[in-house]
């Protein structure tokens, strides 16, 4: 794991002090066994943010995540705190969970899974000075930033970049200032953008707004709040990711958000080591965890399309007010639900509506994999 403050003080460090599984099985954390969900067979899953670099195990991440069908993993590298770490040793994380898969199959260990000829993800990076770091940006952080986007095919784009006035690592002003010029780098190369906003969504969509959003894209990185909230970043084009806190019991509003989101927008995450969902909380998150959240999120889809909360550009729906877990559905009964066909817009212009083809669990996993994928590419 890489040594650092933000590595050593987080979650990750709690890994050290845990048994470690040398398998491809989901626990709790309590060490109990707990089922993977029941997805389709065949259908990738992309984790589009992770924090390989804050692994103690990025090798295990990285066969489990191909243990469960994970086609893609973005990792995070931020310049200010070892940009050379994720790249020089991706290599050897790669080839040791290559022989760790092998070591499953041939010990029988995969049968239990949805797997049958497990694959390892295709890995690609994003780079960017988190808003924690803002105050140690300076044009040798920036030049860093330029060499990995230049020279290295694996970075795909600038993140996470942002806002962050719940901590506030670094002052506002200073948040403000970096976030902009690397939007600005981001208008230059033509790159996408990840976003991290927290407590600070107003102040990045006004500066989003005053910059213009980058061409090739943006990413609301972690969603975990209200669709009211949502609804300007998807007028101005952005793709929004949603984790584990989908999962969460009092997350009904966060399960109304993405109700209410068109499914050509969506992608999965899981912020890996951080936030694992339910029922995987407490424990070090990894990619592969995203099965959980991909499948409520599929659900979600299809209650969506079918009780028109696609339309919530214009449509209202309220929350429920009491908070309970979510109940994963078989993805047979969802796939028998009858879809109606409301109007919806997908496309980065918010107000032009489509009419929506009925949806499956199926589909909606299918959509999610291909945004990440397009939105992604090298």
């Amino acid at each position: 794991m890489r040594t650092t403050t933000a590595a050593t003080s987080s979650v990750a460090c709690g890994e050290a002090f845990r048994q470690v599984y040398w398998d491809a099985q989901f626990r709790d954390s309590k060490g109990r066994l707990i089922e993977p969900p029941a997805l389709p067979v065949g259908t990738r899953l992309a984790d589009t943010h992770a924090h390989l670099d804050m692994l103690h195990h990025p090798q295990l991440a990285l066969a489990r995540a191909a243990a469960h069908d994970l086609g893609l993993v973005i990792t995070v590298i931020d310049p200010t705190e070892d940009p050379a770490y994720t790249l020089d040793n991706l290599g050897v994380w790669q080839t040791e969970a290559v022989e760790l898969v092998t070591q499953w199959e041939k010990n029988g260990l995969l049968s239990l899974l949805r797997t049958t000829k497990p694959v390892l993800p295709t890995v690609r990076a994003i780079i960017g000075c988190h808003p924690h770091n803002a105050r140690r940006y300076d044009q040798g952080i920036e030049d860093a930033i330029l060499r990995a986007l230049t020279a290295d095919n694996r970075v795909v784009g600038i993140g996470e970049i942002g806002l962050d006035y719940h901590y506030n690592n670094s002052p506002q002003d200073v948040q403000q200032r970096v976030f902009r010029r690397q939007i600005q780098l981001a208008h230059e190369y033509n790159m996408t953008i990840a976003l991290h906003l927290r407590e600070a969504h107003d102040d990045g969509l006004r500066i989003l707004q005053e910059e213009g959003p980058p061409k090739a894209g943006i990413l609301l990185h972690c969603f975990n709040l209200d669709f009211a909230t949502l609804r300007p970043f998807l007028a101005l084009g952005c793709l929004v990711a949603f984790g584990g806190p989908l999962t969460f019991k009092k997350s009904e509003e966060v399960r109304d958000a993405a109700r209410r989101t068109p499914p050509g927008r969506i992608v999965t995450e899981t912020d890996a080591p951080f936030m694992a969902p339910h029922p995987l909380r407490g424990t070090v998150c990894d990619p592969a965890d995203v099965a959980f959240t991909a499948a409520l999120l599929a659900q979600l889809v299809v209650e969506g399309r079918t009780e028109k909360h696609a339309e919530g550009y214009t449509e209202k729906h309220g929350a429920e007010e009491h908070a309970t877990e979510p109940v994963l559905k078989p993805v047979d009964e969802l796939n028998a639900v009858p879809a109606k066909e409301p109007t919806v817009s997908e496309g980065p212009t918010a107000h032009t509506q489509a009419v929506a083809a009925p949806f499956s669990p199926t589909e909606a996993l299918e959509q999610f994999y291909a945004n990440a994928d397009a939105f992604f590419r090298s």
